[in-house]
């Protein structure tokens, strides 16, 4: 039975799915396919590609135009088992043998060598040779790309069919043999050699006739066509016919076979190995042969992790600790996965092989072939096959025994396609080892004597083996250096890579040879996370990076490559990744250009727009400035909506990259986005009451709008810090920060941020006691907020007069103010303006002498802040209903709620309501008879009403 593959190249193209005919529709997408299956479970260059699918004349959209044919056969292939691999450089089509006619006649040649031409080399033989339908690929316009790997296919077939025909003599089977010869002589009628045989077939069958009429029809013909004679091999079995001498048996050639000694390649053992405990114990069970099957398949243990990391190390410790179950051999190979051309499978088969015994002029031509005789040889003797810097998942499959034996591959890439493979994952060491791993190298006195700078050094080295290596090596050979002078050096982040090198040893280098190998891609999206700082950052960046969407196959790439750690999910559910410490400074060191500026300015933009997103869904967005041009880069919008569908949940879990983002933009000279990104953080911080971030943010944001002569940014970022000054009852300091504002404000002609900043110098006034001038601040506001139609700034100015008449016991006027922004609050769906209207409201009904409505108002505030998470807010309205329950008697009621508000107080760092507080705190113990503690409590009142007199400069 003739064997039907899923992928047929060995003559027209095929393509087979359960047992039907798969169309392949389009001449490119076919060359495409033909292209990737000449060279099976191979990186196909991308260049390669191109230049078959469009020879010599590639458009402008090529790379783009091979993604989507890459694309459209994915989907045909669905149903073949098969799948089609995007690398670096190229594509791999991954395919087992059985299922390539190509893979499956190399195979089946493979094991014939190995069976010494007995009659099952022959079944082997006849089976491939029954693969061949025609002319490789006849179906298809021809490639000079394909030339080179056809002539090695033919010959390959060739080879086949003449070791076929030696099998046949050998075993007797003269007559079938002629048949062959005299086929592959239609299709070389000037190979000489292929005629001797004949010859000597047919005198040996008692055709002597036949066999004397062929040497006369190949004579003739090498006459008449060459102009020549036939060679002496030729003359001589002509002779030999004509003497009717007997023709010796032909003599089958050796196989190969491998021969002592064994091979013994283990690199030397790690002397100085420290740690990893849990995986020396994971690995070393994975290898012990005990656990093997020894007709079962191969263990597969895979050691992946970053540059540097210490996986070479560990593999070769624990491949010392297993190799005596191996006796019959330990094979090293070098892959050579971050060199710039990794090591050819074929040449590391061939390496192999000698190792195994068999000599150059019996290594077989192509790679398949020298891994099914790599399997035969390995099923004999079962070893330890340690593969070392693995570049693919191509690589190590060539590269795979047949069974019984163990193999061990260390990857710098995230290797998960080989069936069965334990994949152990390293990460840095733990402190505790890395500091044991420094002992042992500088000495544990030295150390000891230092412990404090060997700490920071370990810390400066983010704890990574190699670094921790190199640093000690330094050390080590600097006996008289105080490990201060190592400490100060790698403090400088700017030259920490440089100092980490001693000798052949690199943190740089190690890493490098990670990074070249990278597309464009990728490369700017590692600087330009390098530039991010060390909070993770979430998988959107990638693409503000990048300027377009679907950026994550790019990060997927940097994770696989293990230069970007996956840093698990956030409480929205999103990934977060970031650099490892060391490979941040390397990803930093390589920036500077314009491209990775405009980069970072688009995650700084995509961040503010998200910020601005979100701070739309809170419930307060009072009083919010921001930059007149748009960011220059936005999330999609249903991105944006799924993000900040919950918007305090999102602020929470991007809380230190916010603020790190700002840090950044500042440092950057990007003031724009430094004090935009700032502003629209206002709303969350007011309402969470996130007072340092507050004003580390703006202090950044302001020295670089001023630095950039942004006089916008100057007077957004002043009155934002006066506005946290008046929370925290610095009043002379805010009404010198806002008058600054308002006058850059007036000078720019910006209606809308003077009016801001002149309610932040009512609020202060107020506050001071000054109500008369309080209450010119605010309706000077008002008439400003009405010019520009802001209803927000309206409701505001509206309860903040009302506020300043209640304060003046103007009850009926207080009233008819309150009353305005309370109804504007409810037609703007403003619900938090709503709760302080209510708030105030229920201080009018206090003292128009109607307690019940004074609870209900102040209990409708406390709901709605509560609600809205405003704990400051809600605080205030806490303290007003304490004072309501202990003026109706309920002294227990009231003592609860005074002291929950003033602990929010004084968490919050606001005096002013934390002296409110203890004030009717007094009152209320001394009404109680409680007087030394009534005493204590009006007397720290009074304390700070004086510091906030002093603050205010009254």
């Amino acid at each position: 039975m003739v064997d039907q593959p899923t992928f047929a190249v060995l003559g027209p193209l095929q393509v087979r799915a359960a047992d039907q005919s798969v169309r392949i529709a389009g001449t490119k997408p076919r060359l495409l396919l033909a292209t990737l299956l000449l060279d099976a479970n191979q990186v196909v260059a991308s260049d390669a590609l191109i230049e078959v699918l469009w020879t010599g004349n590639p458009p402008s959209s090529a790379t783009a135009n091979l993604r989507t044919y890459v694309s459209s056969l994915r989907g045909v292939l669905g149903a073949t088992e098969a799948r089609i691999a995007a690398h670096p450089s190229g594509y791999a089509v991954e395919v087992e043998a059985e299922r390539l006619d190509l893979l499956l006649f190399e195979d089946l040649v493979a094991r014939a060598r190995a069976s010494a031409r007995t009659e099952e080399a022959a079944a082997h033989l006849r089976r491939a040779l029954a693969l061949w339908r025609g002319t490789p690929l006849g179906d298809l316009p021809a490639s000079p790309v394909w030339d080179a790997r056809l002539r090695s296919i033919t010959q390959a077939r060739l080879a086949a069919a003449e070791e076929l025909i030696a099998v046949k003599l050998a075993a007797g089977e003269h007559a079938s043999a002629v048949e062959d010869l005299r086929e592959l002589i239609g299709d070389h009628p000037y190979r000489e050699d292929l005629w001797q045989r004949l010859i000597l077939a047919l005198h040996h069958t008692g055709r002597r006739a036949e066999a004397l009429h062929a040497y006369t029809a190949v004579r003739r013909q090498l006459i008449e066509d060459l102009g020549v004679e036939p060679g002496q091999d030729l003359r001589e079995a002509h002779a030999r016919v004509l003497a009717g001498e007997p023709v010796p048996a032909p003599v089958p050639a050796p196989v190969p076979v491998a021969g002592p000694p064994p091979p013994y390649q283990l690199p030397a053992d790690i002397p100085d190995f420290t740690g990893r405990a849990a995986a020396v114990a994971a690995l070393t069970r994975s290898l012990s042969a005990e656990e093997l099957a020894p007709e079962g398949p191969p263990s597969i243990a895979m050691v992946v992790g970053p540059p540097g990391v210490g996986k070479t190390a560990l593999a070769v410790h624990c491949a010392h600790a297993v190799r005596g179950g191996y006796p019959a051999g330990q094979l090293h190979l070098c892959l050579g996965g971050t060199d710039a051309t990794p090591a050819d499978p074929a040449e590391l088969l061939a390496e192999a092989l000698r190792a195994l015994g068999v000599g150059a002029a019996a290594l077989p031509p192509t790679v398949h072939e020298r891994s099914a005789l790599y399997r035969s040889l390995m099923a004999e003797r079962p070893m330890l096959v340690f593969l070392d810097d693995a570049a693919d998942a191509a690589q190590v499959r060539a590269l795979l025994p047949g069974n019984g034996c163990a193999v061990l591959v260390t990857s710098r890439r995230r290797i998960t396609e080989l069936p069965g493979t334990r994949l152990l994952e390293l990460d840095v060491l733990p402190p505790e080892e890395a500091e044991e791993l420094l002992g042992r190298i500088v000495g544990p006195a030295r150390l000891a004597a230092e412990r404090q700078a060997a700490l920071a050094i370990l810390d400066s080295c983010g704890h990574l083996p190699l670094a921790v290596r190199v640093a000690g090596a330094r050390l080590a050979g600097r006996p008289g250096w105080p490990l201060s002078v190592l400490q100060q050096r790698l403090a400088d982040e700017s030259r920490r890579l440089d100092e980490l090198r001693a000798g052949d040893l690199e943190v740089r280098g190690s890493f490098e040879r990670s990074t070249r190998r990278l597309t464009s891609d990728a490369a700017t999206t590692f600087r330009a996370l390098g530039l991010l700082g060390p909070a993770s950052v979430p998988g959107w960046v990638a693409d503000a990076v990048l300027g377009r969407q679907r950026g994550e196959a790019v990060v997927d790439s940097l994770v696989d490559a293990n230069l970007v750690r996956l840093d698990g999910t956030d409480a929205l559910g999103q990934p977060r990744y970031r650099l490892y410490d060391l490979m941040r400074c390397q990803a930093r060191q390589q920036t500077g250009g314009e491209a990775e500026r405009q980069a970072l300015a688009r995650v700084l933009g995509g961040w503010t727009s998200a910020t601005g997103h979100a701070t739309a869904r809170l419930p307060t967005t009072l009083f919010s400035l921001r930059p007149e041009e748009p960011a220059p880069w936005s999330l999609p919008d249903e991105t944006l909506a799924r993000l900040t569908s919950d918007p305090l949940s999102w602020f929470e879990a991007e809380r230190q990259s916010l603020v790190e983002a700002v840090q950044l933009a500042a440092g950057t000279g990007l003031a724009t986005s430094a004090w935009g990104l700032a502003a629209a953080l206002v709303p969350y911080f007011d309402l969470r009451c996130r007072f340092e971030d507050w004003q580390l943010t703006h202090r950044l944001a302001l020295d670089s709008a001023r630095a950039a002569g942004d006089r916008r940014g100057e007077a957004a970022m002043l009155r934002g810090l006066g506005q946290v000054c008046l929370y925290q009852d610095r009043y002379a300091e805010a009404c010198d920060m806002l008058k600054r504002a308002r006058t850059i404000f007036h000078e720019l002609g910006d209606v809308r941020g003077e009016a801001i900043s002149i309610c932040g110098l009512g609020a202060a006034s107020q506050f001071s006691g000054e109500h008369l001038r309080a209450l010119g601040s605010f309706r000077h506001a008002l008439a400003m907020f009405l010019a520009v139609g802001d209803r927000g700034g309206e409701a505001y100015a509206r309860q903040a007069i009302g506020r300043i008449y209640l304060s003046l016991q103007d009850l009926r006027q207080a009233s008819r103010w309150l009353s305005e922004a309370l109804r504007l609050a409810r037609e703007l769906g403003d619900t938090h303006r709503e709760g302080c209207v209510s708030m105030h409201l229920g201080r009018l009904h206090d003292l128009k002498a109607d307690a019940d409505e004074a609870m209900r108002c102040q209990g409708r505030a406390l709901d709605i802040f509560e609600t809205l998470g405003d704990r400051h807010c809600g605080a205030y309205a806490m303290q007003s209903l304490g004072g309501l329950h202990v003026a109706r008697g309920e002294r227990s009621d009231g003592s609860d709620r005074l002291r929950a508000s003033l602990a929010v107080f004084q968490q919050l760092g606001d005096r002013s309501g934390e002296a409110a507080t203890f004030q009717t705190l007094g009152e209320l113990y001394r009404s109680a008879g409680r007087t030394a503690l009534a005493s204590n409590y009006l007397h720290r009142a009074v304390e700070l009403r004086q510091e906030l007199r002093e603050g205010a400069g009254l």
